[in-house]
Parts: structure tokens; sequence; C-alpha cells
């Protein structure tokens, strides 16, 4: 007799890697989560290559989501700053088990795309 098989629902994570791992976003969350608070400039100097335009767009929608915080400072000239959320912080053991596996096997997954580069 053969089983029959269930239909595989939707992967349970991909709602949370559409909100975690777009573009930018984890580079933002990331530079928070291991530096703390920041001011815009700070964050931008520490995440290369992200444009003012672009910074903003995340951070807003980090801010939307509940990852990050705004604080804005009533001081001439005005301070914002940013950091994570009790929300963003639980983020961080997911960031560091990442960190983990690419430290243990991001060199195996290169040397796999040259093999598979050299074969083709």
């Amino acid at each position: 007799m053969s089983q029959v098989q269930q239909p595989v629902g939707p992967c349970p994570i991909g709602p949370v890697v559409d909100l975690v791992f777009g573009r930018w976003t984890t580079h933002v969350l990331w530079t928070l989560g291991h530096h703390g608070r920041l001011r815009f400039n700070e964050l931008q100097g520490h995440v290369q290559g992200i444009t003012p335009k672009v910074l903003t767009e995340r951070l807003r929608q980090l801010e939307r989501d509940g990852f990050i915080a705004r604080t804005y400072h009533r001081e001439i000239p005005p301070r914002v700053e940013y950091e994570m959320t009790a929300l963003g912080q639980t983020l961080v053991p997911v960031f560091q088990a990442l960190t983990t596996w690419s430290d243990e096997h991001l060199d195996d997954v290169r040397a796999a795309q040259r093999d598979y580069d050299r074969e083709r």
C-alpha cells in the first residue's frame, strides 16, 4: 500500500525572511545590535555603501515593524538616535547563530561553488 503524501504548507520562515533579510535590512539590524544606539550618520558610516535615502527607508520600515526605536531630541541642532527595541533584540541570537554557521561553513560553500563552476 502506498502512502499518500500530504501537501507541504508554505515555508514558516518566509514572512520572517521578508521582514529581516531584505536588502540592507540585515546590515542595519546587525549594526544596531552590535554597536547599540547610534545617530543617523554614525549608522551610515557603519553600513558601507548605503545611501541616505535607502537608510532612511530601511529605518522607517524597521521602526514600523517594531524592531527599532527612533528617539528625537529637541536640541539645536536636533539629534535623532536609533536603537533596537526589545523585539529587535530577540534577533541578536539569530544573527549570532548565522555568524557561527558562516564561520564554520562559508569556506565549504565557496569551495562547492568553485567546483561547480569548474565542471561547467
